[in-house]
């Protein structure tokens, strides 16, 4: 049974930073993509970032540049290094597991519970 488990959500000021992790069991790690998803009140869930499993990373134009994502596949964890929070980095910060298999491809997707990020002053 795959299980995401995150952490590292909380509250603080613009221009802070923070660093969440997510730790997965029951798959085997290293054959799947990982990623961070977030979902501001009234809006849809967005993509944020993504670490292959050749550990290639991408991530939306709105935090490039200040938010790092890595994985550990010794530990079964991804984090995400957020620097330079803005207000509009609120939201609750979902980690995905992602694995596609097979001709056609049959993609599976995992959700962690989601920690929320807060930004204020």
């Amino acid at each position: 049974q795959v299980r995401l488990e995150e952490s590292g959500g909380g509250l603080v000021q613009p221009g802070e930073s923070l660093r969440l992790s997510c730790a997965a069991s029951g798959s085997d790690f290293r054959f799947y993509s990982m990623a961070w998803y977030r979902q501001a009140p009234g809006k849809q869930r967005e993509w944020v970032a993504t670490v292959t499993t050749d550990s290639t990373s991408d991530y939306t134009d709105s935090v490039r540049g200040r938010f790092f994502i890595t994985r550990d596949n010794t530990k079964n964890t991804v984090c995400l290094q957020m620097s330079s929070l803005k207000p509009e980095d609120t939201a609750v910060y979902y980690c995905n597991q992602r694995r596609a298999v097979g001709i056609p491809p049959i993609s599976t997707d995992y959700w962690g519970q989601g920690t929320q990020v807060t930004v204020s002053s």
